[in-house]
């Protein structure tokens, strides 16, 4: 498994209830705070490829602003359509950095 990479100073996170979209280490990423929890998921919507950092969060979850599909930040399920799943990574907050397992 790999180690963590810094995705961006803690100040860079987006603030409660929105969704940021980052590059880091050659991945897009799409970076959300629920509920004030730091999620990080792959960047693009495994549905049609859109783009999950310019969405928005909806009842917990990630919608994405092409289709609507919206994932849960801890699994990736959609939440109607159990065989589309996003990729969610390992995150944590240390030294005022958001680091992401990729």
């Amino acid at each position: 498994m790999s180690d963590f990479v810094r995705i961006c100073s803690q100040s860079e996170c987006p603030g409660t209830g929105q969704v940021r979209e980052i590059s880091a280490a050659g991945h897009t990423l799409c970076v959300a705070n629920v509920a004030g929890t730091i999620a990080v998921l792959d960047g693009t919507c495994p549905h049609e490829g859109g783009p999950l950092g310019e969405g928005s969060i909806e009842n917990g979850r990630v919608v994405c602003p092409w289709h609507s599909y919206a994932f849960d930040v801890r699994t990736g399920a959609a939440a109607d359509d159990p065989d589309v799943k996003a990729q969610v990574y390992e995150a944590k907050v240390e030294d005022g950095s958001l680091y992401a397992r990729l």
